[in-house]
C-alpha cells in the first residue's frame, strides 16, 4: 500500500489558491483539477498533452486494486502511451526495454521510472513555459478580477463591519 501523507502541502501553502498555488510548484498544479485542466489546454497547443495524460494515468494506476484490473489498466497504459503503435506515445528512455510480457505481472510502481521521467520533462520544460503562457496569465487575470470585484469587496467590508463592532 502506498501512503502519500507526506506529500500534503505545508500549512504556509494552504492559504494560496488557484494560480498562486500553481505557480509555486508543478506538484501543486497537478493536485488541482482546474490546474490540470488549464495545463492540459496549454500542452494541447504544444502538441505534448500526452505527457500529462500519461502522468495522470500512472497516478490512477497506482490506486488500482486487484490483479485483473491492474492487468487491464497496465495494458491500456502500455497501448495508449508506450507501445510503438501507441496513439499518444510519450518519449521516454528505456521504453524499448518495456515489452508486453511485463503486463502479465503488473505491480503499482511498474511505470514509476517512466512516470518520473515524464514528470521531470514537464517540470523542467513545459511547466515554466506554462507559467508564461496566455492560458495561465489569462486565468490569473480573471482570478484577480474576481477577487477585486465589487461583490467580493462588499462581502469583505460587511464581514469587517460585523466583526469590528
Amino acid at each position: 500500500e502506498i501512503n502519500d501523507s507526506e506529500s500534503h502541502p505545508s500549512s504556509s501553502h494552504q492559504t494560496l489558491k488557484g494560480t498562486s498555488k500553481w505557480a509555486t510548484s508543478l506538484e501543486n498544479l497537478l493536485e488541482d483539477p482546474e490546474g490540470v485542466k488549464r495545463f492540459r489546454e496549454f500542452l494541447k497547443k504544444e502538441f505534448s498533452e500526452e505527457n500529462v495524460l500519461f502522468w495522470l494515468a500512472c497516478e490512477e494506476f497506482k490506486k488500482t486494486q486487484g490483479k485483473k484490473q491492474m492487468q487491464e489498466k497496465a495494458k491500456e497504459i502500455y497501448m495508449t502511451f508506450l507501445s510503438s503503435k501507441a496513439s499518444s506515445q510519450v518519449n521516454v528512455e528505456g521504453q524499448s526495454r518495456l515489452n508486453e510480457t511485463i503486463l502479465e505481472t503488473p505491480h503499482p510502481l511498474m511505470f514509476q521510472k517512466l512516470q518520473d521521467q515524464i514528470f521531470n520533462l514537464m517540470k523542467y520544460d513545459s511547466y515554466s513555459r506554462f507559467l508564461k503562457s496566455d492560458v495561465f496569465l489569462n486565468h490569473k487575470k480573471s482570478e484577480e478580477q474576481e477577487e477585486n470585484s465589487p461583490e467580493a469587496q462588499t462581502a469583505a467590508k460587511r464581514a469587517s463591519r460585523i466583526y469590528n463592532t
